[in-house]
């Protein structure tokens, strides 16, 4: 081992000799473009590119990257790269000779095949420029052959990272358009977007950035063959593939093996374990502004870009199961208490007490509220509390999971509901069909899942709280159209018109 006494003097050499060793290095990494006339005639067979040079063209990209700033996507990472790179014409001098831009062309074309136009992706234009170059005598004068190259480098890297971007991680991000939207959804950066100016081979890449799960290609292939579901028109079945291919690009599918599933348009659970589902279930999920199914995908104009959630819509969310209260206490929400439980008290004057509905006022108990008079009493002065018991509309169990819309799992003794096909009924809760197979698929078989059958099999007046040993990932979702475990593609109405607002956005992208 060799040991280096550095003094503080020596140290600042060292420092300085090592700066300027990194220098010479990265000036010898540096790409030299002395050949790029000669690479570019060779192409082209056109005369002008002869007198092409790094030193003219330069300045030319410089000015056109700050003339075009509002046609990029991502203006900022674009220019600063080429600032920091002398304003080399990397994705055109790379790739041209090799014809690797055609593999970005071919690629931008068939992005039908995702339920996108190319037009996003500005393919034609590129397509354009291409056959100019190609072409003996396409550019006519070596001025117009610098603004024709910076036009095409401009072109080539805003498509190439907004297609990267849309593979990827989809063209929209659901926060920005869903008001009830709270899962975790993975958005491009500046690495992942960087990642096309260092490709040696674009169709390598491009390759290993499709979707290719066996949901994505399902549905790519249905939207190809043209496949018209039963009781939807072929324009109707085509919209739906394309939002929920749009879906499936987003980045906030469970990355665990074991995990909790809601698909709210399914009005069911499932707990999957390595893949496959184990227990399944009906639930009810909030009330949707258009559970009618009045509104669809063919109906819909400029103002449905904005998302106008009904108040018990169920959100979107992740979130982690972590306990059980078993005969929960319900604490009812003001809205519904002004809305129902009061409306329903005014009708009725036993109607709480029979109930098992306790009513506090200024956080006290008020022993008779049958005295209360409702139809002058200020709502806002009470709160109630719906005791455990046969009749408390969370059942017998409750699941909670942290979250921001006060949601949670439960069982509820309106058993009946279930037996409807439309099952937007609810507050915004879910409610199990059969919440006691779900407790015993969190906890397993053993003593506390054994607690909790025994608990709910009793008539007690007291909640008990009991913690999950292990957290279990939940995730809510909205999916319209999937490929079942039969190799079937299942369609569901739009029960909370996300699909509409999904499509509308995708077509105002596509018209910006």
């Amino acid at each position: 081992m060799i040991y280096y006494n550095i003094t503080k003097n020596n140290r600042l050499a060292f420092i300085v000799i090592l700066l300027l060793s990194l220098s010479l290095v990265f000036q010898s990494c540096k790409k030299s473009r002395s050949d790029m006339g000669k690479v570019l005639f060779k192409k082209s067979r056109n005369k002008v590119f002869k007198d092409v040079t790094p030193e003219g063209f330069a300045p030319v990209f410089k000015q056109a990257l700050e003339a075009n700033k509002s046609k990029l996507n991502n203006p900022s990472l674009i220019t600063a790269y080429y600032e920091q790179h002398d304003y080399d014409p990397e994705l055109l001098m790379d790739h041209i000779a090799n014809d690797d831009i055609e593999s970005v062309l071919s690629y931008l074309q068939k992005s039908g095949e995702h339920g996108l136009d190319p037009k996003i992706f500005k393919a034609g234009e590129i397509k354009d420029l291409l056959n100019k170059f190609y072409t003996k005598k396409g550019v006519k004068n070596l001025n117009e052959a610098y603004q024709d190259m910076a036009q095409l480098e401009m072109l080539l890297a805003n498509s190439l990272i907004n297609y990267t971007n849309a593979m990827q991680f989809g063209i929209l991000n659901p926060r920005r358009i869903y008001a009830r939207y709270f899962t975790q959804t993975q958005r491009p950066d500046s690495i992942s977007m960087s990642r096309v100016f260092y490709t040696t081979s674009f169709s390598h890449y491009l390759d290993s950035i499709q979707p290719k799960s066996p949901q994505y290609i399902a549905l790519q292939k249905a939207l190809a063959s043209g496949y018209t579901a039963p009781n939807m028109t072929p324009e109707e079945t085509q919209r739906a593939l394309i939002v929920n291919l749009e879906r499936l690009r987003w980045k906030n599918k469970p990355t665990q093996t074991r995990y909790v599933q809601v698909n709210i348009p399914d009005f069911r659970l499932d707990v999957i374990d390595g893949g496959k589902s184990t227990l399944n279930m009906k639930v009810c999920v909030g009330e949707g502004r258009n559970k009618d199914y009045t509104n669809t995908l063919l109906e819909y104009d400029d103002s449905d870009k904005t998302d106008r959630p009904f108040s018990r819509e169920t959100p979107q969310l992740n979130s982690m199961i972590n306990e059980a209260e078993v005969n929960p206490v319900w604490n009812i929400p003001a809205s519904i208490a002004s809305k129902e439980i009061i409306v329903e008290a005014r009708k009725d004057p036993y109607y709480l007490s029979n109930s098992n509905i306790n009513v506090y006022k200024d956080g006290k108990l008020v022993e008779d509220s049958e005295t209360i008079d409702w139809n002058d009493a200020d709502a806002t002065n009470y709160s109630f509390k719906q005791q455990p018991g046969d009749d408390n509309s969370l059942g017998k169990i409750k699941f909670l999971f942290p979250n921001k819309s006060s949601v949670y799992l439960h069982d509820t003794p309106a058993k009946a509901a279930f037996d409807r096909s439309m099952r937007a009924i609810s507050h915004g809760c879910v409610r199990l069909e059969k919440p006691l197979d779900f407790a015993q698929a969190l906890f397993g078989e053993g003593p506390k899942y054994q607690m909790i059958a025994k608990l709910m099999d009793e008539n007690r007046s007291e909640p008990t709280d009991v913690a999950l040993p292990k957290k279990v990932p939940l995730y809510i979702t909205y999916v319209t159209c999937w490929d079942d475990e039969n190799g079937q593609l299942q369609f569901r109405p739009d029960v909370y018109g996300l699909d509409i607002v999904l499509y509308a956005h995708l077509q105002k992208f596509l018209a910006s």
